[in-house]
């Protein structure tokens, strides 16, 4: 579809949970939250967005997603005539404070037309992707489905590697092998990245960290915030400020 645009913007504050059923667009979209956190599902990728990690989705890739009451998302939909495809798939993208400020630029309703080019181009010129994608690849061998519902109901189950190998009668390289073959991540670092995304969406409602930190399976707030930084970059007080 032709579009009369390079970079076109909106936002909403959304005001109760809300899900968007599976849907694609005419055009590349570059998804990021002022506030709170959403996610981003294709197929058995899911992705969480938050402040400082958007998502690049090409035009006509079908996906569906989700948001927490309270957050403030952004979208800045791009013309594939006039802007490069990043990728076939969707790459989670790093937001910088000055991509943030190109980006709010363009709402100005008062751009000259060659100051709304020039800060397009420079828009596509800083579209990189995020050394912190929280990115979670739900498997689908039947071995693992049991630790995937599991964790999906409680993220505190706390069984280790060795108990489920134990309660599923295989061997624990057995379990670490399918984790590492489905999801590229071993056993330990999938059940981490399942507690920080459903940790983001507790922080986007306000809970004081501790009471975040005991949801999500961790004794103590400064191990629940190690893990956080591990995997975003930013420690939860960070997230939960912006």
């Amino acid at each position: 579809m032709e579009v009369p645009f390079v970079i076109a913007g909106m936002d909403e504050l959304v005001a109760r949970d809300t899900w968007w059923e599976e849907h694609s667009h005419p055009t590349h979209e570059l998804l990021w939250n002022e506030s709170g956190s959403s996610r981003v599902t294709v197929e058995s990728r899911t992705w969480t967005i938050t402040s400082t990690s958007g998502l690049w989705m090409p035009a006509g890739l079908l996906h569906s997603g989700s948001a927490s009451a309270g957050t403030w998302y952004r979208a800045a939909q791009f013309g594939i005539a006039s802007a490069p495809a990043l990728s076939t798939s969707p790459v989670a993208i790093e937001i910088t404070p000055l991509l943030r400020l190109l980006l709010e630029r363009l709402a100005e309703q008062s751009l000259t037309e060659r100051s709304r080019s020039l800060t397009e181009s420079m828009v596509i010129d800083l579209l990189a992707p995020s050394r912190h994608e929280l990115l979670v690849h739900v498997p689908d061998a039947p071995l693992l489905r049991p630790i995937v519902e599991a964790l999906g109901n409680d993220p505190r189950d706390s069984r280790t590697l060795s108990a489920w190998a134990a309660q599923l009668g295989v061997s624990p390289r057995t379990i670490t092998r399918v984790f590492q073959a489905e999801t590229g991540l071993s056993f330990g670092r999938w059940v981490a990245t399942v507690r920080v995304q459903r940790a983001m969406v507790l922080l986007g409602h306000g809970l004081e960290l501790h009471e975040v930190a005991e949801h999500v399976g961790y004794r103590s707030a400064s191990a629940f915030g190690a893990a956080f930084r591990r995997a975003t970059g930013s420690t939860p007080g960070m997230f939960r400020d912006f």
